[in-house]
């Protein structure tokens, strides 16, 4: 469990103020009315509560996927939001990965050459491309899998080569939205334990959108959106 309370750690994400609005059949919707979050270097925040409060909203602002309607989201003090879109992208390549509840693999690919599509995006060689994303794939146990297409491998299998994706660049963030939500339970335990060891191993700072209880309970913190602002609920 990250040890990151206290004045002497910084925050690797500040978020301040941070509101989203958007214009549906003419009529302004405020999702995230005020999110005022701390996450803290190498810890695992579970975000919950009701569907449609705004989690998956928070994490796309997090991993700059959308851009606010106001607030600041600071990396290492930063303010990500004042690069323009080119090098924001180039900045979310490397230092975010991505899971999602539906992997959004290409199912006219195997294993390998999904794993190696972000490597390619930030335009290492291929065989570069290739060694990253063999070491990560042989790391999630499917080391046997590497040149099946995608659609051959089942449910979990799947979410393991969209994990690997997420981390073959090695970023510094996880971002994960519903993981295991479309899994069967065992399947969903492999995961949930696999995302855990990677973050320890690599340092990670993840933040797991999530309606399993189990998992959020197995993260350092949880926070509820509540009204389109953040609540902490455990781990302070």
């Amino acid at each position: 469990m990250a040890e990151h309370n206290g004045p002497e750690t910084p925050a690797k994400i500040r978020i301040r103020g941070l509101v989203k609005t958007f214009k549906t059949n003419g009529i302004q919707v405020q999702v995230l009315t005020g999110v005022d979050l701390d996450i803290f270097p190498g810890e695992t925040l579970a975000v919950v509560g009701a569907s449609g409060v705004g989690k998956s909203t928070l994490l796309h602002i997090l991993g700059t996927l959308e851009r606010p309607s106001a607030g600041q989201v600071l990396w290492e003090g930063a303010d990500v939001f004042a690069m323009d879109d080119k090098p924001l992208a180039a900045f979310r390549n490397r230092k975010v990965g991505f899971v999602f509840q539906f992997h959004h693999l290409l199912s006219e690919f195997n294993a390998l050459e999904n794993v190696m599509m972000p490597a390619l995006i930030a335009r290492e060689s291929q065989g570069v491309a290739r060694d990253q994303a063999e070491a990560i794939l042989v790391r999630v146990g499917l080391k046997e899998r590497l040149t099946h297409r995608v659609t051959t491998l089942s449910g979990g299998e799947q979410q393991r080569v969209a994990v690997a994706r997420a981390l073959v660049l090695e970023p510094e963030v996880l971002l994960a939205d519903e993981p295991t939500g479309n899994l069967d339970p065992k399947s969903g335990a492999r995961v949930q334990e696999l995302i855990l060891d990677l973050n320890r191993e690599r340092g990670l700072t993840s933040v797991i959108v999530t309606h399993n209880l189990e998992l959020a309970r197995a993260l350092d913190r949880r926070i509820t959106l509540v009204d389109g602002r953040a609540m902490v609920v455990q781990g302070e």
